[in-house]
């Protein structure tokens, strides 16, 4: 299955015609997708009556530098703040870590979309994608992170997605733009990258984002087309039974295995239950590449729609959200 991008503020002919095609699960929208809380309600409401079948609506709103709707939208801190209050005062900063999860989570149901793909959960070592969007260096105290951060953006009714395995943080290269090769042993990266994994799953995390990393000591190819980091560690090994997105097949790192088909073929086989398509260039190569491949009689990302949600009129009248954003704008690192 696809999740696809679009072009514009409203869905155009084409893109409406990408919706009936059963290989699409779902939309993700970026800021080229964004003009007012009321256009963003209203986009992901034409995209699922534009549609056969449900379609997830997702974003990706971490906070910080990462935060698509901006207008509108409380500003969120970057993740690395909480890391650096942790050092003076651990119970706060992860009351403040959930607190941002629930309000992040919140806002994002409120315009009708399903998810949003956080929380971050690599290791803050210096890479040049990751930076401050990592809670921080250490993995124990990343796990603590995790388990709020999944918890609260569980009580806003929406589904966790951990990113992006098996740990993107511990390379200085950005795979958007480069190829990043990590060459630690598996014990090295078991003891260290995986430990928020597995906490963020023992706590009920619903997806996992794959890394376009590639761990020569564990596997020859980058671990969005590993079977062995996909079915064998993280399903079989880690006991994780959710969903397994690709990170974007746009970004540089992807096009070392060849075109489009070739990067949708292998991240599907290797047991990605869904690939991104970010670019809207690459969409209609990406639904002939599907036409090649068996149907599915079923929706991998069912279970990642958005649970209840009162509207925007709903959360404004709800007490926790002005306490949620007190908190948050009280926190001392602001947003960076």
């Amino acid at each position: 299955m696809l999740v696809i991008g679009i072009s514009g503020h409203e869905l155009d002919a084409r893109e409406r015609d990408w919706l009936q095609h059963d290989a699409v699960a779902g939309v993700i929208l970026f800021t080229r997708n964004f003009a007012s809380r009321q256009q963003a309600a209203e986009l992901t409401a034409a995209i699922r009556a534009a549609a056969p079948r449900p379609q997830l609506v997702c974003v990706d709103q971490e906070g910080g530098r990462v935060q698509r709707f901006r207008d509108g939208y409380h500003p969120l801190p970057s993740l690395d703040g909480y890391g650096q209050l942790y050092s003076r005062d651990p119970k706060a900063a992860l009351r403040l870590a959930k607190d941002h999860a629930w309000l992040m989570a919140s806002e994002i149901r409120a315009t009708g979309v399903d998810l949003s793909f956080a929380p971050v959960v690599d290791l803050g070592r210096g890479n040049l994608a990751i930076g401050n969007r990592a809670f921080h260096a250490d993995p124990a105290i990343v796990a603590e992170f995790t388990r709020a951060y999944v918890a609260g953006m569980h009580e806003a009714g929406m589904a966790a997605t951990l990113k992006h395995f098996p740990g993107h943080g511990s390379v200085l290269e950005d795979t958007h733009f480069d190829d990043a090769v990590d060459p630690r042993t598996f014990a090295v990266l078991e003891a260290e990258d995986l430990l928020p994994f597995r906490a963020g799953i023992a706590a009920g995390a619903d997806a996992v984002m794959m890394a376009h990393v590639k761990y020569p000591a564990v596997a020859p190819e980058p671990a969005g087309y590993s079977p062995r980091w996909i079915k064998e560690i993280l399903r079989r090994d880690m006991g994780f039974r959710g969903v397994v997105f690709s990170d974007d097949i746009g970004m540089a790192a992807a096009e070392s295995v060849g075109g489009v088909k070739a990067r949708i073929d292998v991240h599907l086989d290797a047991g990605c239950d869904v690939v991104l398509v970010c670019p809207p260039a690459l969409v209609e190569d990406s639904l002939r590449a599907m036409a090649t491949r068996p149907a599915s009689d079923t929706l991998p990302v069912g279970s990642l729609m958005g649970r209840g949600t009162g509207g925007w009129d709903g959360l404004l009248a709800d007490a926790r959200y002005d306490e949620a954003r007190g908190r948050v704008t009280a926190h001392p690192q602001g947003v960076s």
